[in-house]
């Protein structure tokens, strides 16, 4: 296990081993497999890749024997800035770990070997995801990845680790990314317009993308569990089969990737955002577990479909302390747009069994039972909506928080504590959270505030075609 030091720094070899403590997929590849690939003619190109702070994949494009011959082993450099931009990568001031005052320098990248593997979505290539450290090898503890690697560590301390599925929503438009530019990204048509929940009947262009898109993960060593069409126009959902909690973020991120470059080629533009349209919703719903020696600790050791007593106060944290780290699930101001009564994204903060109007939904029974956290919306980084699941539960277990009733009914017309309403609300709670520090350090904190005011700044100056619907003949 990754252990740390009391200021929550991490030492030399922490993401060395905590890389080659997660298990190897059956589809990932050894340096061994990869040169026998590169000399047969199969790869000739290693992307390089590093998470980002809003979950998207940055890096470079290797030669393969460069990569073999250098990469691999001593690792490679990016500059700075991609751990501290906004969703433009525009250069800004205001971040500790980079700026113009310090001449935006280069940080190091040391490939996780575990995750190498083939990508079939793009030609004779192979992915590996990268660890961001200092020069001297010791993380740099803002990178989405290693705040992560810091959650597990620290619920290790109650002998625990977690186990996670991912499912997610996306809504599909027609035409590509730059059609929707150049179209000023008005009249965007979604592939289909009716109510398609659960439908078996797809026109040929959704079956045919879906099916590109299964072969292609499963080609990569990451089958779906499951792919259906949603209530939302154009609105789809992939869910993946459960595993470790970083390898489930690290496939999340790829999944991604496919779906954005198997669109761009089949003439479609996917987007992941929370809200696409008025009215529209996109969820990241987590599906998580915790265990002990190989033994589920959710439930009760002699009744099944019952709580344990680490269930019940990992929901009362979470309950109690997910107000105050929205910005790691709900990261822009689009986000809360998503927060709607009757939207199937929850508004408050509430518990119960097979609910889906609240927050935190308990599925399942036996070794099966798990916690559905409902909060993040599409546009999350997974590894940071996690961290704060994973947070919040680590308070209630550490607190031993008493966990109040299930909700019964329409969770959305109760009380109790709202979802915060807006990115500005969640800032503030993020800001003065002794949790928040308490998990994740001042740096985090404060390096997270600093991107979700770069996000409000651009939205409050931005003139928005909404406005000019409501204003420009009654102002």
């Amino acid at each position: 296990m990754m252990t740390t030091t009391s200021n929550g720094t991490a030492p030399r070899l922490a993401v060395a081993a905590a890389a080659a403590s997660g298990a190897r997929s059956e589809k990932a590849l050894s340096l061994t497999d990869l040169r026998n690939l590169v000399k047969g003619g199969a790869i000739d190109t290693v992307l390089l890749a590093v998470p980002d702070l809003q979950g998207r994949l940055k890096g470079k494009r290797y030669d393969a024997d460069h990569f073999l011959k250098r990469v691999a082993h001593h690792g490679a450099e990016l500059c700075a800035y991609v751990l501290a931009t906004d969703a433009e990568m525009s250069p800004a001031d205001g971040f500790a770990l980079t700026s113009w005052d310090s001449g935006y320098q280069d940080l190091s990248v040391q490939p996780a070997l575990g995750t190498l593997r083939v990508v079939p979505w793009l030609p004779r290539t192979a992915i590996v995801l990268g660890d961001a450290v200092h020069h001297d090898g010791t993380p740099i503890d803002v990178a989405p990845r290693q705040i992560l690697h810091q959650q597990l560590t620290r619920l290790s301390r109650h002998g625990l680790q977690a186990k996670a599925g991912i499912e997610t929503e996306f809504t599909i438009y027609q035409g590509t990314y730059a059609e929707a530019e150049r179209a000023g990204y008005q009249g965007l048509r979604p592939v289909t317009m009716d109510n398609l929940d659960y439908a078996l009947d797809h026109d040929p262009a959704c079956d045919r993308f879906f099916r590109r898109l299964q072969r292609a993960l499963a080609g990569a060593g990451m089958p779906v569990e499951a792919i259906k069409t949603e209530a939302g126009p154009g609105q789809v959902e992939v869910t993946f089969p459960y595993g470790p909690a970083l390898t489930a973020c690290d496939r999340h991120l790829l999944f991604k990737h496919a779906v954005r470059t198997l669109g761009t080629r089949s003439g479609l533009a996917p987007t992941f955002m929370a809200a696409p349209e008025t009215g529209w919703a996109n969820g990241l719903h987590l599906h998580v577990s915790l265990w002990s020696k190989a033994l589920s600790q959710l439930h009760a050791p002699d009744n099944e479909y019952e709580l344990s007593q680490i269930g019940r106060n990992a929901i009362a944290g979470l309950l109690a302390g997910l107000p105050e780290l929205g910005p790691f699930y709900a990261p822009n101001v689009n986000s809360y747009k998503r927060f709607t009564p009757g939207s199937f994204a929850p508004t408050m903060l509430h518990w119960g069994h097979d609910n889906r109007t609240c927050a935190v939904r308990v599925v399942g029974h036996g070794e099966g039972l798990h916690l559905e956290i409902r909060v993040p919306g599409a546009d999350a980084n997974p590894y940071l909506a996690l961290s704060a699941v994973l947070a919040a539960i680590d308070y209630g277990i550490e607190q031993q928080l008493a966990l109040g009733p299930e909700a019964a009914g329409n969770a959305y017309s109760g009380g109790g504590t709202p979802v915060p309403p807006t990115l500005a609300d969640a800032l503030t709670a993020f800001q003065e959270s002794a949790l928040a520090r308490s998990a994740f350090g001042t740096e985090v904190v404060e390096h997270y505030a600093h991107l979700a005011r770069l996000e409000l700044d651009h939205q409050q100056r931005l003139v928005t075609d909404a406005e000019r619907q409501r204003w420009l003949a009654r102002a």
